[in-house]
């Protein structure tokens, strides 16, 4: 079957543009709730998250009319991060998981992602049975038998509660100076709960969500205003997160970013050394940093590499039997913990060795030195298909001969916006700009 609503991770678009409208996830509410409502019985019930976005409430409603017509009882949870969805699904005894969300994109766009009763993100199967079913009637549940929907108060505390439970008994963040923010999104209410629950001077920054400012010039993909703020506040760690917080970016006390690769380096390194590394492996993308792969090598450590996307680090997790993964880009996977990327979580995973060690953030964020690595992303019109054009492929093709024995290089389309994303890596540093522009520029005659 041809997927036309979902992409690499749920559905995702612009708000009020196809398939980002309020009649379409009125059907997807309708088409989830008759696929896991099989049965036919009552009782069958639904949690639905969402982060700061205007068209979340427009979203939200229309789902859950849709939910509630086939007989789900919907459960509202309000403003939660994506990973406290996949928790809450499992511990309520859901038989599905909603977030409303497009993560580190820009207010406008939206999306929609599935959770199973098991808290993972749903299979490609039942995604494409849900699809199959929106094309068609839906048949309605009966008028005693239409769903109920009802907003649990207390959801992000319960997030909390959990979220704690992944510390050592007895950890405490006493006399920590940590900057956190909170991206406008999803966690602005809860992270900064956690952190001063545990005991830590928290000084929070993009808590202050308007419908409009989720990701704007904060959080994780704008590292550089967490990272003045620590320097201003002498700060012994900055936290960034992005719009619905499964993943995070680190500044050391010294205004030094610290991307999903450092992250993953220590953990994997600790992990191990307390022999809770499942079989001494991690699971990365292919944009993990050379670097990071090199790292792991060197304590006896191997690297699975997957797709991008945390879906499919999670995927390959779980057929490896693996427990540790993530993404460069802060994703950061902990199966022991999560059944998603929680930025939160991972942040204390890290304050946990701070505490432990009694090292500055600067000696446990950079574990090993970057293959010099560049990424540039080019935006095409509706249609366009970069990546077929004969002269494109002849750069990119000319591109792999130079970087030949040297480095790498990685072309892929965006699964979640209208982009070609072009990354190489290569220890010299004049030929890795050479290679990558000169791809960039044959693709802006054609885009």
């Amino acid at each position: 079957m041809t997927r036309k609503l979902f992409g690499t991770d749920g559905v995702r678009g612009t708000a009020n543009s196809y398939p980002m409208t309020a009649e379409m996830a009125l059907k997807l509410g309708a088409a989830a709730g008759r696929h896991f409502r099989r049965d036919g019985s009552n009782g069958h019930r639904v949690v639905i998250g969402k982060d700061t976005r205007l068209s979340g409430y427009m979203i939200e409603t229309a789902l859950t009319a849709g939910l509630t017509s086939t007989g789900m009882n919907v459960l509202l949870l309000g403003p939660v991060p994506t990973p406290a969805v996949g928790y809450l699904t499992r511990s309520m005894r859901a038989d599905l998981g909603i977030m409303i969300s497009a993560s580190h994109n820009a207010h406008q766009d939206n999306g929609i992602k599935f959770f199973g009763p098991d808290g993972f993100k749903l299979s490609d199967a039942d995604e494409e049975a849900i699809e199959k079913i929106t094309e068609g009637e839906i048949t309605p549940a009966q008028p005693a038998n239409i769903g109920r929907a009802k907003r649990i108060d207390d959801a992000g505390g319960r997030y909390v509660e959990y979220a704690k439970t992944t510390l050592t008994r007895g950890t405490q963040l006493n006399g920590l100076r940590i900057v956190l923010d909170c991206s406008n999104g999803a966690a602005h209410r809860v992270a900064p709960q956690l952190l001063w629950e545990l005991g830590a001077d928290v000084i929070p920054i993009g808590t202050s969500p308007n419908g409009l400012n989720i990701n704007l010039e904060c959080g994780s993909t704008y590292p550089r205003t967490c990272a003045a703020k620590v320097l201003e506040t002498g700060a012994d760690l900055g936290i960034t997160l992005d719009g619905d917080a499964d993943r995070l970016i680190l500044i050391d006390e010294r205004g030094q970013i610290a991307d999903g690769d450092q992250i993953m380096a220590l953990f994997a390194r600790r992990w191990a050394e307390a022999d809770r590394l499942h079989e001494g492996v991690l699971v990365a993308t292919v944009m993990s940093n050379l670097g990071l792969e090199n790292f792991l090598q060197g304590h006896g450590l191997r690297m699975e590499r997957t797709s991008v996307g945390d879906r499919h680090v999670v995927e390959r997790m779980r057929q490896g039997g693996w427990n540790l993964g993530g993404e460069q880009s802060g994703h950061i996977v902990m199966t022991d913990y999560a059944t998603t990327g929680d930025g939160m979580i991972a942040a204390l995973q890290f304050l946990s060795a701070m505490v432990e060690t009694d090292k500055p953030a600067s000696m446990l964020s950079h574990s090993f030195e970057p293959v010099p690595q560049m990424l540039k992303n080019l935006r095409y019109a509706p249609g366009v298909d970069l990546l077929s054009k004969a002269e494109v492929q002849a750069a990119i093709e000319d591109g792999k001969l130079r970087l030949n024995g040297r480095g790498r290089l990685l072309i892929r389309k965006s699964g979640t916006e209208p982009l070609v994303r072009v990354m190489a890596e290569c220890d010299d540093e004049s030929l890795l700009s050479d290679v990558v522009n000169s791809i960039i520029a044959e693709m802006e005659t054609v885009a």
